[in-house]
């Protein structure tokens, strides 16, 4: 294993993306605490380090009831927006694709588009920011059905996603939505193969057609299913340290994506959810490097294909994929 602190040192200064990030869970803790310190203490138990949650759900009551304190305005999502990109620039981030909740638009007074538009208008110069919304698989309900049905022509929006309680079936209605993204040209994601296993991502890619799966780690428990998504170059947007607090892997040195990696499965790494996991972009990269012993050509590798897979100025992601292969060629 390379010295730690000569790893550190590359991590932060290559050009990196997020591309697994939802706002309402990157919201800075800070944020909060000021907002009501009594309570939202400093520190909490769930964000220490060693702390599991001990299931999805808990994960995901403990996660809304912070949000909602916090998002009840498109203002307010710019200034969370403004904080979490300032702090990835500050990590040397260049591309970031953050999903929004489509569904909390029933319960503040901000309008999906009004919401999205907020967001993108964070972004601080030399960061490029795509917006996706996110819907749940019981999310086309009576009053979502004609905003959701909208959706492929926001122009605010840059792709769809399928997150929340993966163990749910998929719905008639999902199919024709993703299609739709599709024929538009955005991009089109789905959550699937983390509380799920291999069959919800072969539903991800023939149901929604989606070539962007969010997580997917659990494909390694299908020898044909790995294959075929490095003969068809699916990019898994992973996010070990998030797989290790929800109790996907027992350890990060257990987690998949050393094998998915070593098999030629395209992957990059993100955060998920900050706000619950404590975690930083750079943290990701030094837990590929101590505990799966990652080189540093193979997150530079890891790296390049989230640039390779942005939607951004191609030159410019060129540019930053020359400026990781000299980092990785340096001493």
């Amino acid at each position: 294993m390379e010295d730690l602190d000569k790893v550190s040192e590359f991590i932060k200064r290559i050009p990196k993306t997020e591309t697994h990030l939802h706002m309402e869970g990157s919201l800075p803790y800070g944020m909060l605490h000021e907002l009501d310190p009594e309570r939202f203490p400093d520190n909490p138990e769930f964000r220490r380090p060693g702390f599991k949650f001990p299931n999805f759900v808990d994960f995901e009551n403990l996660l809304i009831d912070h949000a909602m304190a916090w998002f009840t305005s498109a203002e307010r999502y710019h200034q969370a927006a403004k904080a979490v990109f300032a702090n990835l620039a500050e990590q040397n981030v260049k591309y970031v694709e953050t999903s929004i909740h489509l569904a909390i638009t029933d319960f503040i007074n901000a309008e999906g588009k009004e919401i999205a538009q907020a967001v993108k208008s964070a972004a601080p110069e030399g960061m490029t920011v795509r917006v996706i919304g996110a819907l749940t698989r019981d999310g086309y309900t009576d009053t979502m059905k004609s905003t959701i049905d909208s959706l492929p022509a926001w122009e605010e929006l840059d792709g769809i996603d399928m997150h929340g309680r993966e163990w749910l079936d998929l719905e008639e209605w999902a199919s024709p939505v993703w299609k739709r993204f599709t024929d538009a040209g955005k991009i089109v994601k789905a959550h699937a193969g983390e509380f799920g296993g291999p069959e919800k991502i072969y539903e991800a890619l023939d149901q929604l057609g989606a070539k962007r799966v969010q997580h997917g780690v659990r494909a390694i428990e299908d020898p044909a299913l790995v294959k075929r998504l490095a003969d068809e170059g699916v990019v898994l947007d992973t996010c070990p340290i998030s797989n290790e607090k929800l109790r996907v892997f027992p350890s990060l040195k257990e987690h998949s994506i050393r094998h998915l990696f070593d098999a030629g499965v395209t992957c990059t790494v993100n955060t998920d959810d900050p706000l619950c996991f404590a975690n930083t972009i750079n943290d990701e990269y030094e837990a590929l490097a101590r505990d799966l012993d990652f080189t540093r050509g193979e997150m530079g590798e890891i790296a390049k294909n989230g640039f390779r897979h942005a939607r951004m100025d191609l030159d410019l992601a060129n540019d930053f994929a020359a400026q990781i292969d000299e980092l990785v060629a340096a001493d």
